[in-house]
């Protein structure tokens, strides 16, 4: 098979395709002819020799995809040869095909093309996982997301709203903002000309908002803890700032904060298989009903892997960016 290989750590021109072996299929997995694969931050991470693949993992990038199974182990029952279907994956994405654990693999959603289904396992697993089954947002409460913009932006807004909660997002441009507005966001704030964390006291009487997911790390770490409420929850998904920092651990105590991170990558199978199973209940009846829907920017064919790279890491992108072999 064809898939895109990582010559050296460095800038996306490092990025090259080339033949390789077809992926070998374990009794619990299923094989999966690529429709289309999703960048993800983390991509450009591993391609610069910064985030390695976990033990035993496909050494290709890409984290999700979407196609065709071709083949099953003798362990699978719940999937058959021809299913459509998308998939969380360790690695091994950017390629023609690839192999990844029956649990971790979704129906296509109602109404969504098999095309745009590559990039909805990330984000779903992400933000299911750390918004609700870790900081148990819930109907009533505000919650805000950084980079509201982002392929996890996007999803974000609207399965919060979706759930009842008050969305705030944090953008760099009035056009991002207005995106995530069409989105449902309820309250839009351009990071680059106002101070987040006043206007976050401003839209909530003084009290700050009940969740945050941040992907930024170390320079808002402080301000996202003087963003929220009593008995506020912070989850840290990304470093994009740096991964150390100091913080006041008396905003903490009052308030009763609770400040954590979560990563799904380096997860076990049956972890992920888990998260998979509470998306399927819980996120693919919304997607179904037409309340959250894929948001893709740009395809690029799989050949081209290194631009759709300076794409990403230009941040003019709003929603996902796909590769199609």
């Amino acid at each position: 098979m064809k898939a895109i290989v990582i010559t050296k750590p460095g800038g996306p021109e490092v990025l090259q395709l080339q033949e390789v072996d077809d992926p070998e299929v374990k009794d619990n997995e299923v094989l999966i002819k690529v429709e289309a694969t999703a960048l993800n931050r983390a991509d450009t991470l591993q391609r610069k020799g910064s985030y390695p693949p976990p033990k035993g993992a496909s050494p290709y990038l890409g984290l999700e995809c979407s196609g065709t199974i071709q083949a099953i182990g003798k362990d699978v029952s719940r999937w058959k040869v021809g299913d459509q279907v998308c998939a969380l994956l360790s690695g091994g994405g950017y390629a023609e095909k690839v192999a990844v654990p029956a649990g971790q693999v979704l129906p296509i959603p109602p109404g969504v093309s098999l095309k745009d289904a590559g990039g909805l396992p990330e984000v779903a697993c992400t933000v299911w996982s750390t918004v609700f089954m870790m900081s148990h947002l819930s109907a009533g409460e505000t919650f805000l997301v950084h980079g509201g913009s982002s392929g996890i932006g996007t999803f974000a807004i609207q399965i919060a709203k979706a759930k009842g909660a008050k969305v705030f997002v944090t953008a760099g441009s009035e056009e991002k903002l207005a995106s995530c507005k069409n989105l449902g966001a309820d309250v839009c704030i351009n990071y680059k000309t106002e101070d987040f964390v006043a206007r976050v006291k401003e839209e909530t009487g003084g009290q700050g908002v009940d969740v945050i997911l941040d992907c930024v790390g170390a320079a808002y770490l402080q301000r996202n803890l003087d963003s929220l409420n009593f008995d506020g929850r912070l989850c840290i998904i990304g470093m994009q700032s740096g991964a150390v920092t100091e913080i006041k651990l008396n905003t903490l105590l009052p308030k009763r904060l609770t400040v954590q991170g979560a990563a799904l990558r380096p997860r076990s199978p049956e972890n992920k298989a888990m998260v998979v199973n509470e998306v399927e209940k819980n996120v693919w009846p919304e997607i179904a009903a037409g309340t959250v829907k894929p948001i893709t920017y740009k395809a690029f064919p799989l050949s081209e892997a290194a631009e759709a790279h300076r794409l990403m890491e230009s941040s003019e992108h709003i929603g996902k960016i796909l590769l199609v072999p």
